[in-house]
Protein backbone atom coordinates (compact mmCIF):
# COMPACT_ATOMS: atom_id res chain seq x y z
CA UNK A 1 0.00 0.00 0.00
CA UNK A 2 1.18 3.21 -0.91
CA UNK A 3 2.37 5.72 1.81
CA UNK A 4 1.27 9.72 0.95
CA UNK A 5 1.74 13.07 3.19
CA UNK A 6 -1.11 15.23 2.23
CA UNK A 7 -0.16 18.93 1.78
CA UNK A 8 -1.74 21.52 3.78
CA UNK A 9 -3.63 22.58 0.62
CA UNK A 10 -5.44 19.38 -0.06
CA UNK A 11 -6.86 18.59 3.18
CA UNK A 12 -8.38 22.63 2.85
CA UNK A 13 -9.55 21.49 -0.14
CA UNK A 14 -11.93 19.04 0.92
CA UNK A 15 -12.84 20.59 4.11
CA UNK A 16 -14.05 23.94 2.56
CA UNK A 17 -14.71 22.43 -0.26
CA UNK A 18 -12.82 24.84 -2.49
CA UNK A 19 -13.73 24.69 -6.00
CA UNK A 20 -11.84 23.69 -8.49
CA UNK A 21 -9.94 21.74 -6.11
CA UNK A 22 -12.51 19.95 -4.12
CA UNK A 23 -13.38 16.75 -6.70
CA UNK A 24 -9.75 15.86 -7.24
CA UNK A 25 -8.75 15.89 -3.37
CA UNK A 26 -12.01 14.03 -2.33
CA UNK A 27 -11.10 11.79 -4.62
CA UNK A 28 -7.80 11.26 -2.37
CA UNK A 29 -9.54 10.95 0.58
CA UNK A 30 -12.05 8.55 -0.52
CA UNK A 31 -9.06 6.42 -1.46
CA UNK A 32 -8.14 6.73 2.00
CA UNK A 33 -11.59 5.30 3.48
CA UNK A 34 -11.42 2.65 0.78
CA UNK A 35 -8.05 1.33 2.11
CA UNK A 36 -6.28 1.85 -0.90
CA UNK A 37 -3.65 4.64 0.72
CA UNK A 38 -2.20 5.28 3.86
CA UNK A 39 -2.31 8.84 4.08
CA UNK A 40 -0.27 11.24 6.72
CA UNK A 41 0.14 15.10 7.35
CA UNK A 42 3.06 16.37 9.30
CA UNK A 43 2.45 17.61 13.19
CA UNK A 44 2.82 21.37 11.98
CA UNK A 45 0.11 20.76 9.03
CA UNK A 46 -2.26 20.48 11.56
CA UNK A 47 -1.86 23.68 13.15
CA UNK A 48 -1.71 25.36 10.27
CA UNK A 49 -4.89 23.22 9.45
CA UNK A 50 -6.67 24.43 11.97
CA UNK A 51 -5.44 28.15 11.96
CA UNK A 52 -7.04 28.59 8.63
CA UNK A 53 -10.33 26.30 9.18
CA UNK A 54 -10.62 28.47 12.79
CA UNK A 55 -10.70 31.88 10.73
CA UNK A 56 -12.61 29.83 7.87
CA UNK A 57 -15.84 28.69 9.92
CA UNK A 58 -15.27 28.94 13.53
CA UNK A 59 -13.58 27.34 16.49
CA UNK A 60 -16.04 24.60 17.14
CA UNK A 61 -16.45 23.75 13.78
CA UNK A 62 -13.12 23.83 13.24
CA UNK A 63 -12.02 21.24 15.98
CA UNK A 64 -14.64 19.09 14.48
CA UNK A 65 -13.57 18.86 11.28
CA UNK A 66 -10.08 18.51 12.49
CA UNK A 67 -10.93 15.55 14.82
CA UNK A 68 -12.78 13.72 11.46
CA UNK A 69 -10.18 14.07 9.31
CA UNK A 70 -7.06 12.89 11.95
CA UNK A 71 -9.44 9.60 12.66
CA UNK A 72 -8.38 8.19 9.02
CA UNK A 73 -5.30 10.40 8.80
CA UNK A 74 -2.11 10.22 10.28
CA UNK A 75 0.35 12.07 11.80
CA UNK A 76 3.96 12.07 11.36
CA UNK A 77 6.14 13.45 14.33
CA UNK A 78 8.31 16.23 13.78
CA UNK A 79 11.20 16.12 15.71
CA UNK A 80 14.36 17.88 16.01
CA UNK A 81 16.55 16.19 13.26
CA UNK A 82 13.49 17.27 10.70
CA UNK A 83 13.44 20.59 11.95
CA UNK A 84 17.46 21.18 11.62
CA UNK A 85 17.72 19.40 8.21
CA UNK A 86 14.41 21.14 6.68
CA UNK A 87 16.61 24.40 8.34
CA UNK A 88 19.69 23.89 6.55
CA UNK A 89 18.42 22.82 3.59
CA UNK A 90 18.01 25.74 1.64
CA UNK A 91 15.00 25.38 0.35
CA UNK A 92 13.05 28.61 0.15
CA UNK A 93 9.63 27.45 1.82
CA UNK A 94 10.61 26.13 5.52
CA UNK A 95 7.30 24.55 5.57
CA UNK A 96 7.82 22.48 2.68
CA UNK A 97 11.51 21.61 3.28
CA UNK A 98 9.59 20.14 7.18
CA UNK A 99 7.04 18.06 4.45
CA UNK A 100 10.09 16.83 2.35
CA UNK A 101 11.98 15.81 4.91
CA UNK A 102 9.06 13.85 6.93
CA UNK A 103 8.74 12.24 4.04
CA UNK A 104 11.97 11.18 3.63
CA UNK A 105 12.67 9.91 6.85
CA UNK A 106 9.33 8.01 7.01
CA UNK A 107 9.44 5.96 4.35
CA UNK A 108 6.81 7.89 2.35
CA UNK A 109 6.01 7.24 -1.19
CA UNK A 110 4.88 10.63 -2.56
CA UNK A 111 3.70 13.91 -1.66
CA UNK A 112 0.32 15.07 -3.22
CA UNK A 113 0.09 18.88 -3.49
CA UNK A 114 -0.87 21.59 -5.73
CA UNK A 115 2.22 23.36 -5.45
CA UNK A 116 4.71 20.80 -7.30
CA UNK A 117 7.34 23.11 -7.59
CA UNK A 118 7.55 23.64 -4.03
CA UNK A 119 9.11 20.23 -3.60
CA UNK A 120 12.08 20.55 -6.96
CA UNK A 121 14.36 19.99 -4.37
CA UNK A 122 13.77 16.37 -3.10
CA UNK A 123 15.13 13.07 -5.05
CA UNK A 124 13.35 9.58 -4.83
CA UNK A 125 10.14 10.55 -3.81
CA UNK A 126 7.46 11.44 -5.97
CA UNK A 127 5.15 14.55 -5.94
CA UNK A 128 2.20 14.73 -7.61
CA UNK A 129 -1.40 16.62 -7.67
CA UNK A 130 -4.15 15.44 -6.61
CA UNK A 131 -5.40 14.84 -9.99
CA UNK A 132 -2.50 13.10 -11.23
CA UNK A 133 -2.02 10.77 -8.26
CA UNK A 134 -5.76 9.84 -8.36
CA UNK A 135 -5.40 9.01 -12.59
CA UNK A 136 -2.32 7.28 -12.10
CA UNK A 137 -2.72 5.01 -8.63
CA UNK A 138 -6.27 4.59 -7.84
CA UNK A 139 -8.95 2.56 -8.93
CA UNK A 140 -12.34 4.09 -9.67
Amino acid sequence: MRKVILDTNIILDVILIRKPFYNDASKILLAIDNKQIRAFITANSVTDIYYILRKSIGKENARIKLKNILNVIGILDTDSVIIFDALYSGWDDFEDAVQGYSALYNDIDCIITRNLQDYKHIENIEIASANEFANNYLQT
